[in-house]
């Protein structure tokens, strides 16, 4: 799961009660579906640092509630406010994401050297979905790259 930094970091993250944080903002159907559709309570996330100086994978999270309607599609003041949703229909949602560990940065660059992350949706040019699934076999290669020193 992507998100800059300045919105809410891994830091960030780890100061917040219970550090944990609604995944709020997803405007994007298919990141949406990802979330709403793929996401269980307990799933691993890689919390993702983009669109700032150094992106990369910044820390370990889980998935920490099943999705729900995001409150920022009803709320005019919103960047993310949503004219077409209503508390009937809503047509976003958000889960929540708490964190795991902190992690040392493991960038951009350095996940493009490894072969075995190649497929890696992530990694796939033009990429720009702020939510991609990750296979078993990256999730265990990625995990091996943050243990490595």
């Amino acid at each position: 799961m992507k998100i800059e930094p300045d919105e809410c970091s891994i830091d960030d993250l780890a100061r917040r009660p219970g550090q944990c944080v609604p995944w709020t903002g997803v405007r994007n159907y298919q990141a949406r579906n990802f979330m709403r559709d793929a996401m269980r309570i307990g799933d691993g996330v890689l919390y993702y640092h983009s669109s700032c100086a150094e992106p990369g994978i910044a820390g370990l999270a889980e998935v920490a509630s099943a999705p729900y309607p995001d409150a920022t599609q009803f709320d005019p003041a919103s960047p993310w406010y949503d004219p077409k949703a209503t508390p009937a229909a809503p047509r976003w949602v958000n889960v929540d994401i708490r964190l795991r560990r902190r992690t040392r940065l493991l960038g951009l660059a350095e996940l493009r050297r490894h072969p075995e992350l190649a497929t890696m949706q992530l990694l796939r040019p033009g990429n720009r979905l702020s939510i991609t699934p990750v296979s078993a076999a990256e999730w265990a290669a990625v995990l091996a790259l943050l243990d490595t020193p």
